[in-house]
């Protein structure tokens, strides 16, 4: 029997998402087992079954009742079961029907007129970021991560929360502490045993939460036209408010300061598509759409069947892990006509880049409206960029980050 790939070890990602590895699996093992070796001082764990065709992904993400995110949480690796309480209390984590109860709840502090009264602000800062990293070029290249990119992200995110200008750094700590625990760049705090400290685990987000609730109270006296007031005076308890604190500050930070260089990234590797986009051939928001099927801010969600099942043909006994890869699925030619090729007028376009089903990312609005508007004034800014050197990527099986992106500009 051939050698199943592994699409586990985090320490490959770092070359980019494996796609040789994701088609092999998808022609040959769609549900295939991967074991869950120590790998960079994290330790070992019972192994899970990869989901890799289109298909069988969002049929593992629409079926809650099967597919469970609140038995294990939805992290590949276990957390510590003194934990699990803790961490199902985030939404992220929870199923149907109380995952619903909370949506809704905190869907009304993401209004459509919220998010889209903060496209002019994004447009200026857009523009300043892109502006003020071409003047400040030397020898005429410049990092898009670190000179736009992250600042971008970061700075949409704290205005949407309400977060005050000074504290604005805590968000990009806490953020890096919690995404990039698998990259060696970033060392992980490790416990008197000398292990890593799971950084979701509830002493690594003690201050979070402690800054959540000062935060929340600061709201109540003085009230502001943003999320964190909209949560401050909602139904929720303490410690769902904290959670929605964490949860809107990492997703919601980390699903444009991933996608967001991933698409600059794409189209300065394919000049042609970029010109299409210049000549407005292609209308920004068809390629929003396609530059996330290319390049998905993340890579991975784990679940835990909460019940015998069959997958693929596949039996998959209960308790067992099931983790659904985005980027394979965005990449099956069973639903992507030539799916390796950067088509910016793809349509339809049936990505899974901000999941499906009940989890359906809560801020996907607010992403394509920034990322829409970042590609806008990148065009007019940047006209012309190529390659400076190779970029680097994030070590992780999770996100799909870029932690440089350095470019030629004209």
């Amino acid at each position: 029997m051939a050698e199943i790939p592994d699409v586990f070890d985090p320490r490959p990602y770092a070359a980019g998402p494996p796609h040789a590895a994701y088609r092999e699996l998808r022609d040959r093992h769609p549900v295939a087992w991967q074991a869950e070796p120590e790998v960079l001082g994290w330790p070992a764990g019972p192994g899970f079954w990869a989901v890799t065709r289109h298909a069988d992904v969002v049929r593992v993400l629409k079926d809650a009742g099967t597919f469970s995110s609140t038995l294990g949480a939805t992290q590949i690796r276990d957390p510590d079961p003194a934990d699990l309480p803790f961490i199902r209390r985030m939404m992220l984590n929870q199923d149907p029907p109380e995952h619903g109860v909370l949506r809704r709840l905190v869907s009304r502090a993401f209004t459509p007129g919220r998010v889209e009264r903060f496209e002019a602000l994004a447009r200026e800062r857009a523009r300043a970021l892109l502006t003020g990293a071409r003047a400040g070029a030397e020898d005429g290249v410049i990092d898009l991560v670190a000179d736009v990119t992250d600042d971008y992200a970061l700075l949409n995110l704290t205005d949407l929360l309400g977060v005050p200008p000074g504290d604005r750094g805590l968000l990009l700590e806490w953020t890096e502490r919690v995404i990039a625990y698998q990259d060696p760049d970033v060392p992980p705090v490790r416990g008197p045993d000398g292990r890593p400290v799971n950084p979701r685990s509830p002493a690594m987000l003690a201050e979070m939460f402690a800054y959540a609730q000062e935060l929340a109270a600061h709201k109540r006296e003085r009230p502001a036209d943003d999320i964190m007031t909209s949560l401050a005076h909602s139904r929720l308890a303490d410690a769902e408010l904290e959670m929605f604190f964490f949860l809107l500050t990492v997703a919601g930070n980390d699903t444009v300061r991933s996608a967001a260089p991933g698409g600059l990234l794409a189209l300065t590797q394919h000049p042609s598509a970029r010109l299409s986009l210049m000549e407005r051939q292609v209308p920004v928001d068809t390629a929003v759409e396609e530059l996330l099927r290319w390049h998905p801010p993340v890579l991975s969600f784990r679940r835990t069947a909460a019940r015998d099942a069959v997958l693929a043909g596949q039996r998959i006994a209960a308790g067992a892990k099931v983790v659904v890869f985005h980027a394979s699925a965005n990449h099956d030619e069973r639903v992507f006509a030539d799916p390796h090729r950067l088509d910016l007028a793809r349509s339809p376009n049936p990505h899974v880049s901000f999941g499906d089903g009940p989890h359906v990312c809560l801020g996907a609005h607010f992403a394509r409206l920034q990322l829409r508007v970042l590609h806008e004034e990148a065009l007019r800014v940047l006209p012309r960029t190529e390659l400076a050197a190779p970029p680097r990527r994030l070590v992780s099986h999770f996100i799909n980050g870029v932690k440089s992106l350095l470019v030629r500009v004209d």
